[in-house]
């Protein structure tokens, strides 16, 4: 019984922790690193103490591109990309660790990520590709900004946003953003979705019912979002 005593006085004067234990330190420093893949809005790969690991964005869910139960979900290649930009315009990624567990239930790597400074995170959820969501404290250091750029985007209807239904407290509803843009034909048959090229040569279309379309005299009617995307048109929430 006086062995292991000792030894447990042993390890606890030496620092030493159980296995299972998270490392937590350093969480509100900023550490420069390499990223290797984007994977899709929210997730990437990173070289990080000299291996590549997989990184979950904290705080943040984007549509999916390639779940192996969902599939793609409508505007996850449009998350990605936005992503992707953000990224590549970037002359310096950072990452930044909260208070919780530095792992989630995948082993991904969660960490808040900056380009140039500026929160990855914060802008995929001001211009409407993210949701703030899978809240786990204490993981929550800069969750009420995430809410607030949220909730800009949500009042403005953009990306997500502009699909009735379609963003959840539980995911994304890829039955309301069918019935979105079945909303694009009324029951004539007349296609309602409107074809805008403003100025600067951008074509934008723009859904019934978004704030942006009884001002907008269009160029071209299109039934579809896929056909309008298929001539060269982006959605006016991007």
């Amino acid at each position: 019984m006086k062995q292991f005593i000792l030894l447990i006085s042993l390890l606890l004067l030496s620092g030493c922790t159980f296995p299972d234990a998270t490392d937590t330190a350093d969480t509100d420093g900023r550490t420069a690193v390499e990223i290797t893949e984007v994977i899709d809005g929210d997730t990437v790969k990173i070289i990080y103490e000299g291996q590549e690991t997989t990184v979950r964005y904290l705080l943040v869910d984007t549509p999916e591109t390639n779940h192996p139960r969902f599939g793609e979900q409508p505007l996850g290649k449009e998350a990605t990309e936005r992503n992707r930009e953000l990224i590549e315009q970037a002359q310096q990624i950072e990452i930044e660790f909260d208070a919780g567990d530095r792992f989630d239930d995948y082993d991904r790597l969660l960490a808040y990520f900056y380009a140039d400074g500026e929160s990855i995170q914060q802008q995929l959820l001001e211009e409407g590709f993210a949701r703030v969501a899978y809240v786990f404290p204490p993981n929550t250091r800069y969750v009420d900004e995430f809410r607030d750029a949220e909730a800009e985007a949500k009042d403005a209807e953009i990306g997500i946003w502009e699909y009735e239904n379609y963003s959840t407290d539980r995911g994304f509803n890829e039955d309301a953003y069918k019935q979105t843009e079945a909303d694009g034909m009324n029951d004539e048959g007349d296609c309602r979705i409107k074809g805008n090229i403003n100025r600067s040569g951008n074509k934008i279309y723009h859904m019934p019912g978004a704030p942006s379309y009884e001002g907008t005299n269009p160029e071209q009617w299109f039934c579809t979002e896929q056909e309008a995307r298929d001539a060269g048109f982006r959605s006016s929430g991007q």
